[in-house]
């Protein structure tokens, strides 16, 4: 699998995410500034994460108007696998890739610990590893992980089944407790409608060998290997 990693100034998951993919499928990623306006031909673009511009404005604004976000959209159009993993995940809603937004923690401080999640969706390319209901455990680190979408734009989320992860504990059960940032029925990370873009706060890319503590976010990129197979 043929991978791309987009850089903006200011991100600081670029790196982790760098390092999960070549040792995941053995090909270093194409490593891309924000503002190139080409990408290689791969099969995967990861948005990673960090602090894009500092999140000056709000976070992952001036991201989604980078030169580069107007080719990561033309390959989601085309069917190209897109990632974005936590201020990934805000940019690609300020770029208009996935729907709602993403405001500060509910408690207002940031939050950095590993949390559970319930699998959704298993038929997409990233979650098709993973069995429906699964509890798994990811890490998360944010400021500005509070999924919100206004009751139109949610009804359609829910209707049309585009929720991959919720927040819960760690019997699947979707408490309040769990909701480690106020996210509106404990929505973690959305896909949008065709299936091939998805956001998520969690960041997989830190558990994917023993040594970092657990192997669930490894199966999120041997799902996309294993779409492609």
């Amino acid at each position: 699998m043929k991978s791309a990693i987009v850089v903006f100034p200011a991100s600081n998951c670029d790196r982790d995410l760098m390092v999960a993919l070549e040792k995941i499928t053995g090909n270093r990623p194409h490593m891309v500034w924000h503002t190139d306006t080409e990408i290689p031909k791969v099969d995967l673009i990861a948005v990673p994460g960090g602090f894009s511009f500092g999140d000056y404005l709000r976070a992952g604004a001036m991201a989604a108007r980078s030169p580069v976000m107007a080719e990561v959209k033309k390959r989601a159009e085309q069917g190209v696998a897109v990632v974005g993993i936590c201020n990934g995940f805000q940019i690609l809603t300020e770029a208009g890739l996935l729907p709602g937004a993403l405001m500060r923690n509910a408690n207002l401080k940031f939050v950095c610990k590993d949390v559970h999640l319930r699998v959704e969706r298993t038929d997409t390319p990233f979650t098709n590893k993973y069995t429906r209901g699964q509890v798994i455990r990811i890490p998360v680190a944010h400021h500005d992980g509070n999924y919100f979408a206004d009751a139109d734009t949610l009804k359609r989320i829910e209707d049309e089944g585009l929720v991959a992860f919720r927040y819960c504990d760690e019997s699947g059960a979707l408490t309040q407790d769990a909701n480690p940032n106020g996210s509106r029925n404990n929505i973690a990370g959305v896909v949008n409608e065709r299936g091939n873009v998805i956001g998520m706060m969690p960041h997989p890319e830190r558990l994917i060998e023993p040594a970092l503590g657990g192997t669930d976010g490894r199966i999120f990129f041997e799902s996309v290997i294993n779409a492609l197979a």
